[in-house]
């Protein structure tokens, strides 16, 4: 069967090792935070923690484990080079039945890996060294990977002008050419800010669907409040989904404005992966052609269970 969504990201590692206050204080890092590092830091950091748990990951990775979970049918394509990490990032996606189709090579950089340091009250820091991930490339991609798909999913962390930009491109040439859908997600506000005008030209000229949290969407389109950019987006006639956490999901729908709750929880014990579990909740039964309502609740479901553990696997 063929896999009907590819998603196309960063091919990061994610490292978990328990941690105590002392530790973080001592290698100056700011608890709660997400840090860029060097290779030369990872390797320095890696030696002094015990590692408990790798998994592969990234947003859109996450996003595909996510489809996979609900029994959809994934593959996912991402860059990783042919080391102990690489090795451990592709066989952590076949075991959860994502198609990893990238065909890896001898690389002078090492796979993309995030250390995850996780304090007594739960809180997670981290250190991301994004490695041969951020190096993905047209050259990586061939019209076969995305000819047969349905959808592809784009990662908004990903964008970059230079080779990053060459790549979306050409997926996003491939895609229109075989009449798939394109889909992209903003990933954070400072990938917002720094791509806003390039973001706000693919929306307009290039994709089906967009995702974004509230502040991402105001920022996108440089406005303060949600109803000033709803009335803007709106006559573009796209699907635009938008979370805003506890207040529930809005989609976009062509001229259509559909809203959903969030599902009430208990305690949040996690808030990675919310957006990326809520966009695979989302684009499971958008695949199977149900009511973007339904598919607004489904992203919802699975957003609500994640945050109620630790890490973005279910």
């Amino acid at each position: 069967m063929n896999k009907r969504i590819l998603g196309i990201g960063n091919a990061i590692v994610d490292v978990f090792a328990h941690v105590d206050e002392k530790f973080l204080n001592e290698n100056n890092l700011i608890k709660g935070s997400m840090k860029l590092i060097n290779e030369n830091e990872f390797r320095k950091l890696k030696k002094k923690i015990k590692i408990e748990k790798t998994l592969a990951g990234g947003s859109v990775a996450n996003s595909m484990a996510g489809i996979s979970y609900l029994k959809g049918n994934a593959s996912f394509l991402g860059k990783i080079n042919l080391d102990e990490f690489g090795k451990l990032y592709k066989k952590s996606l076949k075991e959860i039945n994502v198609e990893f189709i990238y065909n890896e090579k001898e690389e002078l950089v090492s796979t993309g890996t995030c250390i995850i340091l996780i304090t007594p009250d739960t809180e997670r820091t981290m250190c991301t060294y994004l490695g041969i991930s951020s190096q993905l490339g047209a050259n990586d991609l061939n019209e076969t990977n995305i000819a047969n798909k349905e959808l592809i999913f784009l990662e908004g962390y990903l964008w970059d002008k230079g080779e990053s930009e060459m790549m979306f491109k050409k997926a996003i040439n491939f895609a229109k050419k075989n009449r798939v859908k394109i889909a992209m997600t903003l990933s954070d506000i400072f990938c917002v800010t720094r791509h806003k005008e390039d973001f706000y030209n693919l929306l307009k000229n290039d994709l089906d669907i967009l995702f974004g949290n509230e502040n991402e969407i105001n920022e996108l389109t440089n406005n303060k409040n949600l109803i000033n950019s709803i009335n803007q987006l709106i006559s573009l006639n796209k699907l635009i989904v938008i979370t805003r956490s506890e207040q529930g999901s809005i989609a976009l729908d062509n001229n259509k404005i559909i809203s959903c709750d969030s599902e009430k929880i208990s305690r949040v014990v996690d808030l990675t992966g919310a957006g990326d579990l809520f966009a695979a909740g989302f684009l499971k039964e958008y695949l199977e052609k149900n009511e973007i309502k339904k598919c607004l609740a489904s992203g919802s479901t699975i957003a609500a269970k994640i945050i109620q553990k630790i890490g973005a696997r279910l």
